[in-house]
């Protein structure tokens, strides 16, 4: 017998071999796409700055039927996991993680796959329920977020000014500011503020630099967030 009728013989008879119903096939995978797709957009809507990376929603959609499959090869088989062990201790991630939060739905992610791919559908939708529910949350309750922050106040002129109206004016809208530095010359002036601000709110802020830019003298003044803790 040649190696080719060995192999046509293998193929032919692990046909006839039990596996997995073709339809809890199709309904994991499925599934795994749908609870993907809630994941993605449970992180652009609780995202938190002033933009999201469209190519991370599309991992993190892409990412759950991928382990599905995964799981579904090795389901029950130790030589088939062993073999997937040994293939990915040579593969390299080098995707950097700009936010913990990222990380997290990633795992979420990865999690929903595996659940699928082992056929705990219930599990799966019950606790992306549950972790749904505690995502929106933390977000509507803005946990973890300061309500206050340092800021850097930047303050410039051209000619005579009032010093004492300007801290006058700050100190209504800070819990501490100190100036950091003060530069002057005949024709310019510059005093940079380093502060703590009581509220974060767009509004807030749009309203101490207008009245500091009121005060005669002042020709422009920026707000700078070392921390880029811009309020969002």
């Amino acid at each position: 017998m040649s190696i080719m009728d060995h192999i046509v013989g293998l193929a032919a008879k692990n046909m006839f071999l039990p596996g997995p119903d073709i339809f809890d096939i199709i309904f994991s995978l499925v599934l795994s796409v749908v609870i993907a797709i809630v994941i993605s957009q449970i992180y652009k809507l609780t995202h938190r700055g002033m933009s999201f990376e469209l190519s991370f929603m599309s991992t993190l959609v892409l990412l759950s039927p991928i382990v599905a499959v995964v799981m579904l090869f090795i389901r029950g088989d130790l030589v088939l996991s062993l073999g997937l062990i040994g293939s990915l201790s040579i593969i390299r991630f080098r995707a950097p993680i700009k936010d913990t939060r990222d990380m997290v739905f990633l795992f979420w992610s990865i999690a929903v796959g595996l659940g699928c791919g082992t056929y705990n559908w219930s599990v799966v939708i019950i606790s992306t329920i549950f972790i749904t529910i505690v995502m929106f949350a933390l977000y509507f309750i803005r946990y973890g977020r300061s309500r206050n922050s340092d800021f850097i106040l930047v303050v410039n002129g051209g000619k005579e000014y009032n010093s004492g109206e300007i801290e006058t004016i700050i100190s209504g809208y800070t819990d501490d500011a100190r100036v950091r530095s003060h530069e002057s010359d005949d024709n310019h002036w510059e005093i940079i503020y380093e502060m703590r601000l009581k509220d974060l709110h767009e509004k807030t802020v749009k309203k101490l630099i207008d009245e500091v830019k009121a005060v005669n003298g002042v020709t422009k003044v920026s707000l700078l967030a070392p921390q880029l803790a811009l309020p969002v």
